[in-house]
């Protein structure tokens, strides 16, 4: 079965499991925490609500909900959250827009965690193999640059490019390259990713090496081009039957819903038509985890994201924060939690093959290779 016969609810337990698996919390949760604390107001003063894309208004929206539930991320506390317009009791959408986020996280981790999370979710919905293209726009300074590089392209190619495209590249150059991307004449168009300041170059190239060592499949897209000002460094999507994924950092986006600086944060937005319109059923809630895994390190954080889904398949109430370093910020979700439970993994355990199984009421521990995890985690849950 593939998303658009799929009812609303099916989708939306399959993302919950995908967002537990992979340390994003349902938004609802989070809102519902903090009932009677928040207040809505107007979006901020002179925000460009109405120049964004389609993609940045969601985001926007997020945001906006974010600060006016009185939820302040930040790089110490980054948000790793999931958002969806399918509300129990009311009919369900046209469209069902299913966000993911990670506000505050800087570490190109967050990304690779987003785009495995949202890879395995189209996997789920979706009869064929997910397809992950992926690119980098750069940070402000370098779109700038390549904006620049763009309108050289134009000037210098324009008698023999389309007359409508050319006209276009006068007031948006990323609109005229999209427009000529597999026909002739885009075959010579720069390439963002050779323009790149050296920040977002590590930055990507950082992102590129995770999903290699999580053996994430993905293709490299120099024509995958973002637009507007909205978004910067890694931009992605991912498409399956009937669902299509966007996403890209977008910490200008971010600024203006957060006091101090602009908020390191990355996003996807994913799509979804139903079958029929039905009202939405009030989901189950999701129940405490038995296990919790923490892990210290790129290392095994890398062991963890590879491990994610066939935990996810074998149905082992585990969550974790997958894309958080810090581990007092791991330790703080397990107080939260209490799970019966919890997973450790650093360096040494990462390069042995195996994990620390903590019984939290008694304090016994127990190595557990890798390699017999699943099976021996079915026999504790």
């Amino acid at each position: 079965m593939n998303a658009s016969l799929m009812k609303t609810d099916e989708i939306l337990k399959r993302v919950t499991a995908v967002g537990a698996s992979y340390g994003f919390t349902p938004f609802s949760a989070l809102t519902a925490a903090k009932k009677g604390q928040g207040a809505r107001a107007p979006y901020p003063d002179g925000f460009p609500l109405d120049t964004l894309d389609e993609n940045a208004q969601h985001v926007a929206g997020f945001l906006k909900q974010v600060r006016d539930a009185n939820i302040m991320p930040s790089t110490l506390q980054p948000l790793f959250a999931w958002h969806t317009n399918a509300a129990p009791g009311r009919p369900s959408p046209k469209e069902i827009i299913v966000q993911f986020h990670a506000i505050g996280a800087n570490r190109s981790i967050a990304d690779a965690v987003l785009i495995r999370a949202l890879r395995a979710l189209v996997g789920e919905l979706s009869k064929a193999e997910p397809v992950v293209r992926i690119n980098s726009m750069g940070d402000k300074e370098t779109r700038g640059r390549f904006a620049r590089e763009l309108g050289t392209f134009f000037r210098k190619h324009g008698p023999v490019l389309p007359p409508d495209c050319v006209a276009c590249a006068k007031n948006d150059v990323f609109g005229a390259a999209e427009m000529i991307v597999g026909k002739e004449g885009g075959e010579s168009l720069p390439s963002p990713t050779d323009h790149l300041s050296e920040a977002s170059r590590k930055h990507f190239e950082d992102v590129l090496e995770y999903l290699e060592t999580t053996e994430t499949p993905y293709e490299l897209t120099p024509c995958l081009l973002s637009r507007g000002s909205a978004w910067t460094d890694t931009c992605f999507e991912i498409i399956g039957d009937d669902v299509s994924v966007w996403g890209s950092r977008y910490h200008e986006l971010a600024r203006p819903f957060f006091k101090g600086p602009a908020l390191p944060s990355v996003g996807a937005v994913l799509r979804i038509t139903p079958p029929a319109k039905a009202i939405v059923p009030a989901m189950k809630p999701a129940g405490k985890p038995r296990f919790v895994f923490v892990h210290i390190g790129d290392d095994a954080k890398r062991e963890s994201m590879k491990m994610a889904d066939e935990i996810r398949r074998a149905r082992i109430p585990l969550t974790q924060a997958m894309g958080v370093a810090s581990l007092s910020e791991q330790m703080r979700l397990v107080e939260a939690l209490n799970p019966q439970y919890v997973l450790i993994m650093g360096r040494k355990e990462a390069l042995e093959r195996n994990v620390i199984l903590r019984e939290r009421a008694t304090h016994t521990e127990t190595f557990i290779p890798l390699d017999s995890l699943i099976d021996r985690l079915k026999v504790v849950a």
